[in-house]
């Protein structure tokens, strides 16, 4: 059966889909904390940010289209059945109700409502607040059949819209002119950029939307491997350029917003700041109505993910009776705060980053050696030795606690003998190596044979 040809039109309703998906509050916050921090290098850091906050998301749907597989937990069971059911649990769970879901009510409170609620009521208020996000989440959540109509031609161009006015503004009249860069950003700032797209968590969620957006091409006629790649990269490339031009002006308005608000311990201030300056009150409730709409749009897609995952694992229990479940679930776990939320999700991502990208690289490089089952499992296992004491170590971190006797030694190895260790890429050249050798060694002794 020939592919059906897609509009324009169609390509840009499924990239906004995506990009509305994609884009929370967090994604506000990161950019403008690294303009007012990079200063005089906002560039470099912008186009390292750029790379991990944008590239990877890109390179995260890419390899799930490019795999042909259908889900996340498919692509990983090509490491083991019960390694694919773990990660892609610990995936959606990490991405849905336990952080990244709660998060999008707690960061929405408290950027774009907290502001006008005194200091005595934000208990109350955050309670009252969450109850009524997350009411409206669980309501259009509960018809993922319409997330295209819902979400790419309601939602999101109502939060693009907001973004661009905010933006345009500070362009054409910018606050003030770029500072010196701060520690961390004075030397290396293209790498100190490059890390911290790691924070948008767009990575992990990639691997998730992917398949939202491979299914709403393929209800649009498109089920040929071929064209489902190519519709992919075309959707995803207007999600990314969106993504892209946002995350830009965003650096710039943080940059340039240093002589007039002084430096911010995040980026929030920074963007309450600037909408007061630019527009007052009016500017207050700008920011509070785009916040809650990026948080909204997130919160709602990873709820769909989340449900449809576990009905397929779990099909006893209904789609809507696990929407219901993780709704509950994630409203709870936002009232216990964003300190809190933030303090544990950082270990928890420190541990699935690294998995996440390998599973990627290897999705792509899966045909050189024949899908062997022995490459994926090899590679995955080193990189989860690695991974896994980075997970721990900064865990200790945050709970400010001293490290476990027995992690000491590993650590100090891992220090010394692992290449951009300290910077949190030590897994990279040990997966890279393990790849080449494993996959040589595959296609000598035809260990194609067993597949992955």
């Amino acid at each position: 059966m020939k592919d059906a040809k897609l509009s324009f039109s169609a390509y840009s309703t499924i990239g906004v889909m995506l990009f509305a998906l994609f884009f929370g509050a967090g994604n506000l916050i990161f950019p403008a904390q690294l303009g007012q921090q990079a200063g005089t290098s906002l560039w470099p850091a912008v186009l390292g940010f750029l790379i991990t906050g944008v590239g990877l998301p890109l390179l995260g749907i890419l390899a799930m289209s490019f795999s042909g597989s259908r889900d996340l937990q498919e692509l990983s069971s090509r490491v083991h059945p019960v390694y694919g059911i773990f990660f892609t649990s610990l995936l959606y769970l990490t991405i849905g109700p336990f952080f990244a879901a709660p998060r999008t009510g707690t960061v929405a409170f408290e950027i774009g409502i907290s502001p006008f609620v005194s200091e005595e009521n934000l208990q109350v208020g955050l309670l009252i607040f969450t109850i009524l996000f997350f009411a409206l989440t669980l309501w259009l959540s509960l018809n993922p059949a319409s997330i295209v109509k819902n979400v790419g031609k309601i939602l999101a161009p109502g939060l693009v819209g907001l973004l661009a006015i905010l933006l345009i503004t500070a362009v054409v009249n910018p606050m003030g002119s770029f500072q010196a860069p701060q520690e961390g950003y004075q030397n290396g700032a293209f790498v100190k950029g490059f890390l911290e797209g790691y924070n948008t968590m767009d990575a992990l969620a990639s691997l998730v939307f992917g398949i939202i957006v491979i299914k709403a091409i393929r209800e649009m006629g498109v089920t040929s491997k071929k064209g489902i790649m190519i519709s992919t990269a075309k959707a995803g490339s207007v999600a990314i350029a969106l993504l892209g031009i946002i995350y830009v002006g965003i650096a710039f308005l943080g940059a340039t917003s240093v002589g007039e608000l002084g430096y911010a311990a995040t980026g929030g201030p920074v963007l309450s700041g600037a909408v007061s300056y630019f527009f007052g009150t009016i500017g207050s409730l700008l920011l509070a109505v785009m916040i809650i709409l990026a948080c909204l749009t997130t919160a709602i897609g990873l709820t769909i993910s989340c449900a449809e995952y576990f009905h397929t694992l779990l099909p006893k229990f209904s789609y809507k009776t696990l929407v219901v479940f993780f709704v509950v679930m994630t409203f709870g776990i936002a009232n216990f705060g964003l300190a809190n939320i933030i303090t544990f999700s950082i270990p928890v991502l420190m541990f699935l980053y690294p998995l996440a990208v390998v599973i990627m690289l290897l999705a792509f490089l899966s045909p050189l050696f024949d899908h062997a089952r022995v490459v994926y499992g090899t590679t995955i296992f080193v990189t989860f030795l690695i991974s896994l004491f980075d997970g721990l170590k900064t865990l200790c971190d945050s709970l400010g606690i001293e490290y476990f006797s027995w992690m000491v030694p590993v650590v100090k190895f891992y220090e010394q003998a692992l290449p951009f260790y300290n910077q949190g890429l030590g897994w990279l050249l040990p997966a890279l190596i393990v790849i080449i050798v494993m996959g040589f060694i595959s296609r000598i002794k035809n260990l194609s044979a067993v597949r992955a």
